[in-house]
């Protein structure tokens, strides 16, 4: 090679990494002028992983390996809420939407009293508050079909955006005395989705079952939640607090009706590993080709190590009765769960969380604040290693008094 050729591709490297750190301070320049995030916190990532729900691959919804619950959303009762913590509230539905979580799981009760369906109105208003800040319009507003924005310097700077995941809106319908027909049912759907101001809720859910004290119903509140669907008011539905012998006669009738079934949830914890209902719910969800739900999977705060006899919910709150007569029984496992948690780097919560993962279900762990919105967030994209699963289970099969299970639960 001759010197002349050297010292042109010399030049030539010389010039293109001048370029490039030209165009990369004019993008830094560019986004910091029009306030966009590059990186570092409040960034999206989309990092939690996703599966699919339903055993028919046109019709799965695809969801993300962890949800977030909404129950405390409105709950006075149990968590102490007020409307002043509607921002900490939205810093966490944010932080974990960034990182991908999708699927959201409330129902039309969650509220105490006056704020009774408040969970669903502040969920519909967190999307559209977030969608706007990230830019991005609800899918009913984008017209121009991708077009360019005609703006030559935004396109050369701005690199492929990175959307959002697709909101999937895991919504219960409450078994009122006066829901007693079909029709009952596709309005709850409508007011539902009102109150979220979307069009549909993505996954309809029966929030128990009358089994336990008017089977006769049953049939009707079936064929109500498939008349859900046939309406165009949700891609598939689910049901909660079915146990394998009632989720099986459901998977069957939505069957006939030709009708997704996405999902069966409930309670789903350490705290409940021994349950006759928790035994075998995993091989009846796939069994019927659904996905379990894991709620409660830290039994209501008792997993996060945050509470002890000394240290109890406040005086009012439901939970500090329950805590008393729980915790004493349920020292060996959160010892244990401690000592997992420091040879993993993890919290408390993180392990029971991903214990839950591991044994096959979504947990949707509940986050009112950021903190525990990244805690949760933490519980994923890892997994415990066998002979900590093993000893956790152990420890779980010794707690002398379980979380008592939900009224409506069935077997």
């Amino acid at each position: 090679m001759s010197k002349k050729a050297f010292e042109w591709i010399v030049s030539g490297s010389l010039l293109l990494t001048s370029i490039s750190r030209g165009t990369e301070a004019l993008q830094a320049n560019f986004f910091a002028k029009k306030g966009v995030s590059t990186g570092g916190e409040g960034t999206l990532t989309n990092r939690v992983g996703t599966v699919s729900a339903g055993n028919d691959p046109d019709k799965a919804l695809e969801i993300s390996e962890i949800g977030c619950g909404t129950w405390s959303w409105g709950n006075r009762l149990l968590f102490n809420y007020e409307k002043g913590q509607d921002e900490d509230i939205y810093d966490a539905f944010k932080t974990v939407r960034d990182a991908g979580v999708n699927v959201f799981d409330t129902a039309d009760s969650y509220g105490t009293l006056d704020l009774n369906g408040r969970a669903e109105i502040l969920l519909g208003e967190f999307e559209r508050r977030y969608l706007t800040e990230r830019g991005v319009a609800p899918p009913s507003e984008v017209t121009d079909g991708g077009k360019s924005s005609g703006n030559f310097f935004e396109e050369l700077f701005v690199p492929p955006k990175q959307e959002p995941r697709a909101l999937q809106v895991a919504s219960k319908f409450a078994i009122y005395p006066w829901r007693l027909t079909r029709g009952s049912l596709v309005s709850a759907a409508k007011a539902s989705a009102e109150r979220l101001g979307r069009p549909k809720v993505e996954l309809a859910q029966l929030h128990w079952s009358a089994q336990n004290y008017a089977p006769w119903l049953e049939s009707t509140l079936w064929d109500g939640i498939a008349d859900v669907y046939d309406a165009g008011l949700c891609d598939a539905v689910g049901v909660s607090n079915y146990g394998p012998e009632q989720l099986r006669k459901f998977a069957k009738r939505m069957e006939e009706r030709g009708v997704p079934l996405a999902t069966c949830q409930i309670q789903y914890s350490l705290m409940t590993a021994t349950a006759d209902v928790t035994i075998g719910a995993k091989e009846a969800c796939d069994e019927v080709g659904c996905r379990l739900i894991a709620y409660s999977p830290l039994c209501l705060g008792l997993l996060t190590g945050k509470y002890s006899l000394d240290a109890l919910p406040t005086n009012g709150n439901p939970r500090r009765q329950l805590f008393k007569e729980l915790l004493p029984g349920a020292q060996p496992l959160l010892k244990t769960l401690e000592a997992v948690a420091l040879d993993t780097g993890k919290t408390q919560s993180q392990v029971a969380i991903n214990w839950a993962i591991c044994k096959g279900g979504i947990p949707i762990p509940g986050a009112r604040n950021k903190q525990m919105a990244l805690e949760n967030i933490g519980s994923a994209g890892w997994r415990l290693a066998p002979d900590a699963l093993d000893e956790l289970d152990l420890a779980a099969s010794r707690v002398s008094k379980p979380m008592i299970q939900n009224v409506f639960q069935t077997k």
